[in-house]
């Protein structure tokens, strides 16, 4: 088996086609690339990529919103919460976020994505300055408060094992590219990236 799947490996050649990224880009009138929004359950990463989302689509920008829990309904659902099984869903989601920006969107992710290495893995995927890492820097103790979810509850209980926050470790970003209070108001921080995505020229003002 491992000698066939080296045969095929050695079969598989990347097709580069006419159209590229950059006449997509000049239709869609916008560059392609990826908001990595990272942080605590419940932190708001969702809540705030959503926002997002929909301020972009407003105002004509193509946009694709990757969920952790979406991704697991079909493209993961193999996968568990191992180490091993968590990196895989992150390489997974990467390489779909990848060729989404090659297609000119816009993609906001929100996964936990807990590993520093991990958040490397798909910024080393991409093209340069097309991965922009957002940090949702929301306490703990506010995270688990909300526990939208009653995660928080089950780990605390022992019925959910290997939880990033109170079993597994969750290593912050050391230089995103943006670093958000997850307290304040969705609306300031969704102006906040707006305007940065306007800085960096990915959309238009």
């Amino acid at each position: 088996m491992a000698e066939h799947r080296g045969a095929a490996d050695e079969n598989i050649r990347w097709h580069d086609h006419p159209v590229i990224r950059q006449d997509r880009e000049q239709l869609h009138r916008h560059q392609g690339a990826v908001l990595w929004f990272t942080g605590l359950s419940g932190s708001g990463k969702s809540t705030l990529a959503g926002a997002l989302e929909q301020a972009l689509h407003q105002s004509g920008v193509s946009t694709y919103l990757l969920d952790g829990d979406n991704v697991r309904h079909g493209l993961c659902r193999d996968l568990g919460f191992s180490d091993e099984d968590r990196r895989e869903n992150i390489r997974r989601v990467g390489e779909v976020a990848r060729l989404m920006v090659d297609a000119g969107l816009v993609v906001l992710t929100a996964f936990i994505s807990p590993h520093r290495a991990e958040r490397r893995m798909v910024r080393d995927m991409l093209p340069e300055a097309r991965f922009i890492e957002v940090f949702v820097d929301t306490p703990l103790s506010i995270c688990e408060a909300r526990d939208p979810k009653g995660l928080y509850k089950k780990a605390r209980a022992g019925e959910l094992r290997n939880f990033t926050g109170i079993d597994a470790v969750y290593e912050a970003p050391l230089a995103p590219e943006v670093h958000l209070n997850g307290e304040q108001l969705v609306t300031d921080l969704t102006l906040r990236l707006l305007d940065l995505l306007r800085s960096r020229v990915i959309i238009g003002s």
